[in-house]
């Protein structure tokens, strides 16, 4: 080769030399305003970072799509974002996070005296002489070990008894759908799933709140009972319970709230049921919707845990993060996060697929992992 031809081609090669070696020394894209934006500036672990975890689920390469955003450490937001369309002050629907606000309820009905844990669930039509159902306990509700016959996320789904219970033949009335099915094990035995379980919990609540058995005394007993004793208390003053035409709570799927009360919620989880030094309802309940069920360690009572599960179960992330976090869950990726060790609130709601949900957990998991042990 020629002196003119390494003459002319030397400085091209060190130029692009130099061009990869800067290429490989660039950090991340800068973040948006908007990114930076929703964080405020003491969140407690390095802003950039939080900004960057929280982003990531905004992100256009994110399965499906995330509406809100809310992280809470120590009692105080420190992030907070919403997709464009969504504001602090929507409703989003609840889905399956409403199980866990129907977990308390039943917890406050048991601290008052007027349902009994331990006890064959009163449902009238189970009492009969000879109904094996007459053997299924509140604690085997709460826990989704009934037995009953509840075919969840069934194929096809219109067989699904959620999906005929919440839209089909089972509309107008959910707790006799729900309560009419028959063991399919033996009570206590397995645990099942079950968005008609929750809903026979709310029509228990129904049964001891009313002084009028009618659909209209039957929804106002329990939209006062959860007002007055919950919401109001808590400070969630935009939940707004719905209700079938027999006047029962849809208490497995339709509770809608903004995300800054869900938010509020989970801080009331994490103090294990106190707001603002009061004791809403005895500390040992939250304790016990947070301890494993004896048939499904990644279930509590009406609350997921961050468990390996113990069947085909999709888990939360048991190997990143803490052990005591447990969550809210809803269909199409409603997340109500919480880690008491941690003192973190982690809410995510959107409308993602359930079959593709993966990535969201992972970066939900990234957002935890930013906080240490406290």
């Amino acid at each position: 080769m020629s002196r003119l031809s390494l003459a002319l081609i030397a400085p091209l090669a060190l130029g692009l030399a130099l061009s990869g070696c800067n290429r490989a020394g660039e950090g991340p894209p800068p973040l948006s305003e908007q990114a930076l934006a929703a964080i405020n500036d003491a969140p407690g672990v390095p802003r950039e970072k939080l900004a960057r975890a929280v982003d990531a689920l905004f992100a256009e390469d994110s399965p499906g799509e995330t509406r809100a955003v809310i992280v809470m450490h120590e009692g105080r937001i420190v992030a907070e974002r919403y997709a464009p369309g969504y504001h602090e002050n929507t409703r989003f629907v609840s889905w399956s996070m409403a199980k866990t606000i129907t977990g308390v309820m039943i917890g406050m009905l048991v601290s008052d005296g007027r349902l009994r844990l331990a006890e064959s669930a009163p449902v009238p039509q189970w009492q009969r002489p000879g109904d094996p159902r007459g053997e299924i306990t509140l604690k085997q509700l709460l826990q989704m070990r009934s037995g009953l016959r509840h075919v969840e996320a069934g194929d096809p789904p219109y067989e699904s008894d959620e999906v005929r219970m919440l839209f089909l033949d089972g509309r107008d009335d959910m707790a006799r759908y729900a309560e009419d099915q028959p063991l399919a094990h033996e009570p206590g035995s397995t645990f099942q799933y079950s968005t008609a379980t929750s809903v026979i919990l709310a029509d228990l609540a129904a049964r001891v709140l009313a002084s009028e058995p009618t659909p209209e005394g039957r929804r106002h007993a329990v939209t006062d009972y959860l007002r007055t004793r919950l919401f109001e208390p808590v400070g969630m003053r935009s939940m707004v319970p719905e209700f079938d035409a027999a006047g029962t709570l849809i208490g497995g799927s339709l509770i809608d709230g903004t995300a800054r009360d869900w938010a509020k919620f989970g801080e009331f989880l994490r103090n294990k049921g106190a707001v603002r030094g009061s004791q809403l309802i005895p500390r040992q309940w939250i304790e016990f919707m947070t301890t494993p069920s004896p048939r499904e360690k990644a279930y509590g009572a009406q609350v997921w845990l961050n468990r390996t599960p113990t069947a085909k179960t999709e888990p939360l992330f048991p190997d990143r993060g803490p052990r005591d976090l447990f969550a809210c869950e809803g269909h199409l990726g409603q997340y109500v996060l919480v880690s008491p060790s941690r003192k973190l609130v982690v809410v995510r709601l959107g409308k993602t697929e359930d079959s593709q949900l993966r990535p969201v957990v992972d970066r939900l998991a990234d957002i935890v992992a930013l906080y240490a042990k406290g």
